[in-house]
């Protein structure tokens, strides 16, 4: 068998802190964004050791088999990216509407405190026969192989996976789910998922706190109308199956949540692209980590061209600003969605849409679903047909009890859209 050792992806210097992350953005944002994420980071650790004091009661009495947790991946005729982790089995059960805060809390505390393999092999068969990976120190498998396995008629393939391990007998195989986007796709979707699918609040450290810990994968809420918009993106105007891709900086303990909330509001599956969390001066920063993943696709798939889709409470306009301008023609378009509408921010993310306009790109800044929606049904890359269903579900989510009328998320007043298009010209507020 072949066996691949993984290759360490390269993170931020500490000078990320001590200099504005982008040119047009205040001090006082820069230091804002260090600030939530270093709060994030210390939440997250705080869990993490919360968790481990549970554990080790744990193992007093029993301990915990090791399996093998699979991640979509993704990959093209020939090669494939094959993505999974080595770690305690917690047994978590189902996510239901019904579980209260605290055995939500419970469950997320067995996330943040199950503990890895470090350097675990993984056999991954294959049609034509197995390949062996080795996990890094965290327990994560992570390797591009030569390989061709067959996908079905909804863009989907699967290899096996097995832990090899020697402290314990035969472990069952798990399944990885390996995108291969058909010839017949028009674009593919590389989407954020905080503040862009996903309600997270990143911007108030209390309410996104709240919600990862206190609430599950079929509590969790969407932003009203962006699955049935995502379903339109997958489609097309001729039912293209495009590929969606999410890359976001929330960490891989959270998969099956994220995974689950996506199955639970048919949002269309795709691979997801997370982060290791660490404090370190890396974790203040998600740039390094969306870029590395964005460029990885694009490479993968040199002849397709790519709708961007973040929000503006990060720096996702100023990474896919960089991106179209490295890779002019590649992107048809940038939508930001204006979560927490500033007058500041609305003014930096307008520079940077003239500079993708100069590139002949679109960039779209707007807080409405159907807003975003509209405009790519007047570029073709949508059906006009799917309008109707689009506003029809963002009107049910936003009804009284809807999925928009989340606790504790505070209403923010609506703003002009910004829309900067070559084809309509410079600067359109509508």
């Amino acid at each position: 068998m072949q066996e691949l050792a993984l290759r360490p992806v390269a993170t931020p210097s500490w000078r990320g802190i001590f200099h504005s992350p982008h040119r047009g953005a205040s001090i006082s944002d820069g230091w804002r964004q260090e600030l939530q994420g270093l709060a994030a980071s210390l939440a997250y650790r705080i869990g993490q050791g919360v968790g481990r004091g549970v554990a080790r009661l744990e193992r007093l009495v029993d301990r915990d088999p090791y399996h093998v947790a699979p991640y979509r991946g993704y990959g093209r005729p020939g090669r494939i990216l094959v993505l999974a982790r080595a770690l305690e089995y917690e047994g978590l059960a189902e996510p239901d509407v019904r579980h209260g805060k605290a055995r939500n809390l419970l469950a997320m505390i067995k996330r943040l405190e199950s503990d890895p393999l470090p350097r675990a092999r993984v056999r991954v068969s294959l049609p034509d026969g197995d390949r062996e990976l080795v996990a890094d120190d965290e327990g994560f498998v992570r390797g591009w192989l030569e390989a061709d396995p067959p996908a079905d008629g909804d863009s989907w393939s699967a290899v096996g996976l097995q832990l090899l391990h020697s402290h314990q007998g035969p472990t069952p195989t798990a399944t990885a789910p390996i995108l291969l986007p058909p010839d017949s796709a028009d674009y593919g979707v590389i989407s954020d998922m905080d503040d862009t699918v996903l309600q997270s609040e990143v911007t108030n450290f209390l309410r996104a706190a709240r919600m990862v810990l206190l609430e599950n994968a079929r509590t969790r809420l969407p932003f009203a109308g962006v699955a049935a918009f995502y379903r339109a993106l997958r489609d097309g105007t001729g039912g293209a199956r495009n590929p969606i891709f999410y890359v976001s900086g929330s960490p891989w303990n959270l998969y099956d949540v994220i995974s689950g909330f996506l199955e639970a509001e048919r949002i269309p599956a795709g691979p997801l692209l997370l982060r290791d969390w660490d404090l370190r001066p890396s974790m203040l920063r998600t740039e390094a980590h969306k870029s590395v993943h964005i460029l990885e696709i694009l490479e993968t798939y040199p002849g397709l061209r790519f709708i961007l889709v973040g929000d503006a409470t990060q720096e996702d306009p100023e990474i896919y600003a960089r991106i179209v301008a490295a890779h002019p023609g590649r992107i048809l378009a940038v939508y930001i969605r204006n979560v927490e509408p500033r007058p500041e921010r609305s003014t930096s993310i307008g520079r940077l849409a003239d500079a993708v306009k100069a590139a002949g790109t679109t960039m779209v800044l707007a807080d409405d679903t159907l807003t975003v929606a509209s405009h790519a049904a007047e570029h073709g890359w949508i059906r006009r047909e799917a309008l109707p269903e689009i506003g029809g579900e963002k009107r049910a989510d936003e009804g009284h009890g809807g999925k928009a009328d989340a606790p504790g998320v505070p209403a923010h007043p609506s703003v002009p859209t910004l829309v900067v298009d070559p084809d309509l010209g410079a600067g359109d507020l509508e």
